[in-house]
């Protein structure tokens, strides 16, 4: 054995030169290469404690800025770290006044508020959809003074659910059928999503400023503002969307935090994968994960819609179940999700949202002159079991189905989705043309009073670059949070191209504006640079980056005016048609 293992050694101890030369060759190449993508932000820190990897922390709060205008150390740290609150409270506020700005004008029955307006108020003091005039008829008396209603109490077939409406209704309660009644609840929720937004961006990016980044972009851009100040249902579904995704995000964090708990500790203080707890180790009661559940209820409640976001959601919140239990260290992630995790992650969120979308039909089922409320009652046959008013609700429901998918009308602003991201054709809510002196028009032509529903041009030309940039993070770096964002923006975009044929709207679009925004404050984050640049780096990316929001803010002022309604020279409204299809 000596004799034959000696050769061995002598041929390993003579090889081993070339390869510690190769080895050194090779460590300067690899370093130059991970230094160069984490100059653009594409490779993160080593990081060797799996719990870290499950849970990234989020960072400390840099207290320079607050140290440069003459706080000291201690006071710095605790203003930057209030900053996680108090910055998305002020971008909201921002948002708020943005929003809430004469919300009443123009005193009109708006596009499509002649329908859910008058709904919303019919649902306050029936219980479900009554029957009103024309709108020829109904708006002018609406509006009138003194107000005549003229409702009727026969129940009338209406194309959406009423959770949206109910929304509407709560500040008709409160202020009465007026435009600023109608509108008050579009304009809250608006700015609310504002906020959330920034608060979902921080956890998302592990970044106050991104976060906030996000939020003020979404608080600038047209389309948004012109829903929060218009009583329809898109920004109803947009915002109950917006929470479930906000929850989903908060689920996944507890839940990988269980999954980080669980893992064994070795000797150094660090945890690494454990295959039998990255396969068998449960994550417990998951009620973010249900609250997940109810909003997405709300939100299909509100328009159909939502259903996609149900569907896509629900499964991506499954493979980032796969993902945690990979680095947890699960041999076989998948089948580990199928047996501990997708029973638990279906009944958490589907019944739940089945649930809530009955619930907001309570008016209806209480209500004896209901549209069709008693269609199911004396008739037999294989569904009889079922009780009444659910048969008769499903009846009522697939009218409903047939009746949008069956709608060709033509109309002067309907548009292809493949044009909506480049802002093809966006829909004009109201139009009125002032003559000289009057309703504030003081030039001596003619003038313009607006409303037109289009995203700030520059931000979603900008998300269009963005959306490419997150498909390259997602496909070649496999960056979950790309993912998670292009996700939403497809379950919001991509079912409306199975219905090119039927009459559909560019504002239809409100209902992923806020992760468009998002992708935007990714990108912004790159150009920015990694937290480990150089000083000239971070400084020509903050240049770079701080340049393209003041544009987009500039762009949003610009344009400020046809968004509110806001009566100016025939001449400066014509100048902002940049394209004739916006005519």
């Amino acid at each position: 054995m000596t004799s034959s293992s000696a050769p061995r050694s002598h041929v390993l101890d003579s090889a081993r030169p070339d390869a510690e030369a190769g080895e050194r060759q090779s460590r300067p190449r690899l370093f130059e290469r991970q230094e160069r993508l984490r100059l653009f932000g594409y490779a993160g820190r080593p990081r060797t404690d799996v719990r870290e990897r499950l849970v990234p922390p989020f960072p400390e709060p840099s207290t320079r800025l607050w140290e440069i205008v003459g706080l000291d150390r201690a006071r710095a740290y605790r203003v930057a770290k209030a900053m996680d609150w108090l910055g998305p409270v002020l971008v909201a506020v921002l948002a708020g006044a943005i929003r809430f700005w004469r919300l009443g004008q123009p005193r009109a029955v708006v596009f499509d508020e002649t329908y859910y307006a008058k709904d919303a108020w019919a649902l306050l003091r029936l219980g479900y959809e009554g029957t009103w005039p024309d709108r020829k008829v109904a708006d002018p008396q609406i509006l009138a003074h003194p107000q005549v209603i003229p409702l009727s109490d026969t129940g009338a077939f209406v194309a959406h659910p009423p959770t949206g409406k109910w929304v509407i209704a709560a500040g008709e309660w409160m202020f009465g059928l007026t435009p600023f009644g109608w509108r008050f609840m579009t304009a809250l929720l608006g700015t609310l999503s504002v906020l959330m937004l920034c608060r979902t961006g921080r956890r998302l990016f592990r970044s106050t400023a991104l976060g906030c980044l996000a939020g003020l972009l979404l608080a600038v851009d047209g389309l948004h503002v012109v829903m929060s100040r218009t009583a329809l249902l898109d920004l109803v579904v947009s915002f109950f969307v917006l929470a479930a995704f906000s929850c989903l995000l908060l689920d996944r964090d507890h839940a990988r935090a269980r999954l980080a708990a669980a893992l064994p500790v070795g000797a150094d203080g660090r945890a690494r994968p454990d295959q039998d707890t990255g396969g068998h180790a449960g994550t417990g009661w998951r009620p973010w994960r249900s609250a997940a559940g109810l909003f997405l209820g709300l939100a299909a409640a509100t328009k159909w819609n939502g259903l996609y976001f149900l569907a896509c959601f629900l499964v991506l919140t499954l493979l980032w179940d796969v993902g945690s239990r990979r680095v947890a260290g699960a041999r076989r992630p998948y089948r580990a999700v199928l047996r501990k995790d997708f029973g638990w992650s279906a009944l958490s969120v589907v019944p739940v949202a089945v649930a809530t979308y009955l619930a907001t039909w309570t008016g209806w089922f209480l209500s004896d002159d209901g549209y069709g409320r008693h269609w199911a009652d004396g008739r037999s046959g294989t569904w009889s079991w079922v009780p009444a008013a659910l048969r008769s609700l499903w009846h009522y429901e697939y009218g409903v189905y047939r009746f949008n998918i069956g709608l060709h009308i033509p109309h002067k602003y309907e548009s292809n989705p493949w044009s909506w991201l480049v802002l093809g054709r966006p829909v004009l809510f109201h139009y009125e043309s002032p003559q000289p002196g009057r309703d504030g028009c003081h030039t001596a032509g003619a003038c313009s009073q607006a409303v037109l529903a289009l995203g700030t041009p520059l931000l979603w030309w900008t998300a269009c670059c963005a959306l490419v940039y997150l498909l390259y993070r997602w496909a070649l770096r496999r960056d979950w949070r790309a993912g998670a964002v292009l996700c939403a923006v497809a379950a919001g975009y991509l079912p409306w191209f199975l219905y090119q044929d039927r009459t559909i709207f560019s504002f239809y679009a409100v209902a992923f504006v806020p992760y468009l925004c998002l992708a935007v404050a990714m990108m912004l984050g790159a150009v920015l640079g990694p937290p480990g640049a150089d000083d000239r780096r971070r400084t020509l990316g903050a240049a770079a980056a701080g340049g393209l929001v003041l544009l987009i803010v500039w762009n949003f002022v610009y344009f400020f005016p046809i968004y509110t309604g806001q009566t100016i020279p025939y001449a400066d409204w014509h100048a902002r048609m940049w394209l004739d299809t916006w005519i």
